[in-house]
């Protein structure tokens, strides 16, 4: 894999990083529809979205477009386990065999 391939997978990661930012924020009370769409959880993790895209975009600049949808679906993989460790979400087995599909997926892609 080259470089471009990793700062691809980075993308996704802070992507993932971003969504269980934001649900974390949606989960807390607020005073009211402003404070919900503008606290600190959800200008954090706006943020990293856009430095996610903005990654997305230097690595395509190297990286081929056929890698894309393969890296991309390890966003599921990172929320499931990022969601389990923050957030406390209970992983079923239906979870873990769509993982397990997606992780074989990307497995066969590159062998």
């Amino acid at each position: 894999m080259n470089e471009y391939l990793w700062l691809l997978a980075a993308s996704v990661a802070l992507a993932s990083v971003s969504q269980i930012i934001l649900k974390a924020g949606a989960n807390r009370p607020h005073k009211n529809w402003f404070f919900e769409y503008c606290n600190p959880f959800v200008l954090t993790g706006y943020g990293l979205l856009l430095c996610s895209t903005l990654l997305t975009v230097a690595a395509f600049s190297g990286a081929d477009f056929k890698n894309a949808p393969v890296i991309e679906a390890l966003g599921y993989v990172f929320v499931l386990v990022l969601s389990r460790v923050f957030l406390g979400e209970r992983i079923t087995r239906r979870k873990l065999a769509g993982n397990a599909l997606i992780l074989a997926g990307i497995l066969i892609f590159y062998l």
